[in-house]
């Protein structure tokens, strides 16, 4: 029996998806040093429980994420069903890490009595998070879920990909816009033009939020980077459309 035949990586795109995990990692990691140097670290049941917040939307919504959208990048010669699932699963642990992030936020301000939903950042913040969430749901009913037709599909997966890159887009906007604010509620605009040691860390940070931003997407964007349909692949998607919709590859 012949092996199946690798499908040659472009010589570009390791590097570039090791650049974007170096500033994805430094990112999560200069969240925490933020977090720990100026917030006064993390706890759940005190007054730190705030902090809980960011680092779970920079591990979750932004890196987590950034690394799902890049899953068909990295592995183009393994198996498409087992591509789906790694993509999906990174998915889930985006999601359920931003969940942990808002019902830190949520449950601080139940307790400090402060209001909720008032900020754009939350705004936008609530938006993301819902898309989020529908965009896995459909996703996960087109792709992962037997239901779905070779036709749907394919009509959809353009939508897909679009919207996946456009959430994350959003989500990145989003952490800078609270990014901005939690400096401002802090520093004041007083302090924060004057160049103090958090503000201008807190710019780094925001720095690389834009950068691995804008290494994903290019990545994404780039069509001849894109992973190619596989022979079998092909062949398992005109079986499929047999069988579902009556259709032959000679029929027409």
């Amino acid at each position: 029996m012949e092996g199946r035949a690798t499908v040659s990586t472009p010589a570009a795109l390791p590097y570039y998806v090791a650049f974007s995990q170096l500033l994805g990692l430094t990112l999560v990691a200069m969240t925490g040093a933020w977090l720990g140097l100026y917030r006064g670290g993390i706890a759940w049941e005190s007054d730190l429980q705030f902090n809980v917040h960011p680092l779970c939307m920079a591990i979750g919504l932004i890196f987590l994420q950034g690394d799902a959208l890049l899953v068909y990048r990295v592995f183009r010669n393994e198996a498409k069903r087992t591509t789906k699932v790694l993509h999906g699963m990174l998915h889930v642990s985006a999601l359920t890490i931003a969940l942990v992030g808002l019902v830190a936020v949520f449950d601080y301000h139940r307790k400090k009595g402060y209001a909720d939903l008032y900020s754009l950042h939350s705004w936008c913040g609530i938006l993301v998070f819902v898309l989020y969430f529908v965009q896995w749901l459909v996703g996960f009913s087109f792709f992962l879920f037997p239901g779905a037709s070779f036709s749907l599909r394919s009509r959809y997966r353009a939508s897909h990909i679009f919207f996946g890159a456009t959430i994350f887009i959003l989500s990145v906007g989003t952490a800078l816009l609270g990014l901005k604010e939690a400096l401002l509620f802090k520093l004041g605009r007083a302090k924060y033009s004057l160049f103090e040691p958090e503000g201008v860390l807190a710019n780094v940070l925001g720095l690389l939020l834009a950068c691995f931003g804008g290494v994903v997407l290019y990545i994404l964007t780039r069509p001849d980077w894109k992973r190619p349909s596989q022979a079998e692949e092909q062949a398992l998607s005109m079986d499929f459309k047999t069988l579902t919709e009556g259709d032959s590859p000679g029929s027409q």
